[in-house]
This record gives C-alpha cells, sequence and structure tokens, in this order.
C-alpha cells in the first residue's frame, strides 16, 4: 500500500468518527428539545459520510484499497448546545489539519489526481470551520437557555444557519 493510500485510509477514521460523533449530538440536541439544532445535526452527519464515501470512492478509481476503521462509541452527553458546537470546531480543524497534510504529501509525491481530489476538501474545511465559529458566537450573542437559545434552534430549523450562505448542508 502506497505512502498516499495509507494516509488517505487513516483519514477515513476522522471523517466516520465525525459521523458518529454527529449523529450522537443529533440525538443529545433531540433529547433536549432542540429540533432545528438536532436537524442541522443530523445533516451535518450526513455530510460527513459524504465526505468519507468520496475517499472511498476515489480509492475505488483508481485501484486502491479502502480500509474502513472501527469506529469508538462516541460521546452522547454535553453540557451545553455551546459544548456542542465548541467540540465540533475542534473536529472540524483536526480534519483541515488531516486535509492539509494529504494535500502536502500529494503535492509531494506530484499525485495530481489526489490533489485535484483533495481541493475541494480544503475549500470544504475552510467553510465547516466557518459554520462551527458562526454558531458559537450566535450562540454566545444569544445565551444558552430561554429565549435566545429557541431563537438560534429556529434559525437553525429554518436553514438560516450562521456562517453558511446557501442554509443547511444536503
Amino acid at each position: 500500500m502506497s505512502e498516499m493510500t495509507a494516509a488517505l485510509n487513516d483519514h477515513l477514521s476522522l471523517e466516520y468518527a465525525a459521523w458518529h460523533d454527529y449523529s450522537a449530538m443529533a440525538v443529545w440536541l433531540e433529547r433536549h428539545d432542540l429540533p432545528g439544532f438536532a436537524t442541522f445535526m443530523k445533516a451535518q452527519a450526513a455530510e460527513e459520510l459524504a465526505h468519507a464515501n468520496r475517499i472511498v470512492d476515489y480509492l475505488l478509481e483508481r485501484d486502491l484499497e479502502p480500509v474502513l476503521p472501527a469506529i469508538c462509541r462516541p460521546r452522547g452527553d454535553y453540557a451545553s448546545v455551546l459544548e456542542v458546537f465548541q467540540e465540533v470546531l475542534t473536529a472540524e480543524r483536526k480534519v483541515s489539519a488531516s486535509i492539509h497534510g494529504l494535500y502536502k504529501l500529494a503535492e509531494k509525491q506530484d499525485d495530481q489526481p489526489a490533489r485535484i481530489m483533495l481541493e475541494w476538501f480544503v475549500n470544504e474545511q475552510v467553510e465547516e470551520e466557518n459554520m462551527a465559529r458562526a454558531v458559537i458566537g450566535r450562540l454566545k450573542l444569544a445565551g444558552e437557555t430561554g429565549p435566545g437559545l429557541l431563537l438560534v434552534d429556529q434559525e437553525m430549523a429554518s436553514g438560516m444557519v450562521p456562517g453558511v450562505s446557501e442554509g443547511p448542508p444536503a
């Protein structure tokens, strides 16, 4: 297995872990009567699964072997919605760092197809981190309880997601 293939397979663990973690966050949000946040987080989970599938498909298209990782049990309890989105930002930053490392490796190995595929991920991660920072800022402004939190929950449900111009992810 080439170094690039191994690195892409290692990165898959981050994408699948994000899918699993965001799914657990959606459950926590739903259990705390925040359906707008829960719906948004379900969409984020689906997007992370799509990211993993995009890498698997890329590997298969190049006749390389995808290796699906074991996934640890996700965290299931949070102190607040703010803590949920702080975890999201931490996870997205970790994914971004991995993507940047993959991109550098593709450059070093002069792997044009990998670089082209990874450029999409570089741009996507800018959006993901921006979204998380924007929601954190919104929560800090609105407050973590009461009417302010409900207002942000309603915004999330209606697709008026801070930091995301086109609404919730598809």
